[in-house]
């Protein structure tokens, strides 16, 4: 295996000639932590400390940053990599300088699985060999199970492929999870019997996953008593590595992953949401597109999703979910700009149908299937 990986930064500097010195400062930092003169230890210089490996000027007053940092220090066993210890040291305390964004990673090829389902296997639960899926939201906070599972059966009865919990739903006294995941699950279960797509194109329910370690695997026994195939995860929230073991210990179900938090550090929604999540295991990266409540631009997305959708082989590929304010009439914009791999995503838009939810969530899945691509 290579014995180092390539940690990509974005650095300010108004001095250009004072690059040199702050690329050698993070490198120290983000590997030893120490001043080098301190270390008398031959195989610690030698391969431990980091290594400046390029600077690249990108724009006025910023630079690319390229360092080697040693493989050896993400493991945890011999054949293991931890996705928290990698968070570490590539941007650990380096995060807490104002000039610095974590752009990139370049990872020794089987460091990490990646996705178990990915893209053909969320297809497959859909019953959706080529097209866009699609996928709404179950809102607000504060519903019991009950309301929550009308909501549930009324998106089913539209068709819609995929149904998730709002990932501020975790176990609230007013929302239990154990009740809400069984309600919900049995109106999903109870639509798609009616609707004649038990088999074939039928619903999936996800609950979102909350909690601490113990409680995340609780719960996804849960999710696994009920006949269920999804979850959503929040990795910042519940924490990388614990997402790691949940994909690890629970291969039959497919994650998807929410960006909450994914904001409060400078690492590049690129690289965090459509490059590391998948790392993780996440099958499907949820984010904010561009034109909606936040401030992503068009080529940002452009770069995530194909960070998610295609990734370097034999990783399978995992699946983008444009959403954040999408509303109906910007469907056709959003397949064409993001094309059949990928979920579009639609909440409170269509949750403003109030009484025709149902009607408005029927338009919304046959304009995804009707689509031409442009």
């Amino acid at each position: 295996m290579t014995t180092r990986l390539t940690a990509i930064y974005r650095v300010r500097s108004d001095d250009p000639t004072a690059i040199q010195a702050r690329a050698r400062s993070i490198a120290v930092e983000q590997s030893v932590e120490m001043p080098i003169e301190a270390i008398d230890e031959a195989s610690v210089l030698s391969d431990v400390v980091g290594q400046v490996e390029a600077i690249i000027p990108v724009a006025d007053g910023v630079f690319e940053v390229r360092i080697g940092l040693a493989v050896a220090t993400i493991l945890d066993g011999p054949e293991h990599a931890d996705f928290g210890q990698l968070l570490n040291m590539l941007f650990g305390n380096t995060s807490l300088h104002a000039d610095v964004v974590l752009h990139d990673v370049v990872l020794p090829s089987g460091l990490f699985q990646g996705p178990r389902h990915g893209i053909p296997g969320l297809r497959r639960l859909a019953g959706a060999p080529d097209r866009a899926l699609t996928c709404s939201a179950l809102k607000p906070q504060g519903l019991p199970p009950a309301r929550l599972a009308a909501l549930a059966e009324r998106f089913a009865r539209g068709g819609v492929d995929f149904i998730k919990d709002d990932h501020g739903l975790a176990d609230q006294p007013y929302s239990p999870f154990a009740d809400r995941v069984r309600a919900c699950a049995d109106a999903v279960h109870r639509a798609n019997a009616a609707t004649g797509r038990a088999t074939g194109h039928a619903t999936q329910y996800a609950p979102s996953l909350a909690g601490n370690l113990d409680q995340l695997r609780f719960q996804a026994n849960l999710v696994r008593q009920a006949g269920l195939t999804t979850v959503i995860v929040s990795p910042m929230i519940a924490g990388p590595s614990n997402i790691q073991a949940l994909v690890k210990e629970y291969p039959d179900l497919a994650f998807m992953a929410h960006p909450t938090l994914g904001g409060a550090a400078r690492i590049a929604p690129e690289l965090l949401i459509g490059k590391l999540f998948p790392l993780m295991g996440a099958d499907a990266v949820i984010f904010p597109t561009f034109g909606g409540r936040f401030g992503y631009s068009p080529q940002t997305c452009r770069d995530l999703a194909a960070n998610a959708a295609s990734p370097p082989t034999p990783r399978l590929p995992a699946l983008p979910v444009p959403a954040g304010g999408m509303t109906l009439g910007r469907v056709p914009e959003m397949l064409d700009f993001y094309g059949p791999d990928t979920m579009l995503l639609i909440g409170g838009n269509l949750l403003l149908a109030r009484d025709r939810l149902t009607a408005e969530t029927t338009v919304f899945t046959q304009a995804v299937a009707s689509h031409v691509y442009g």
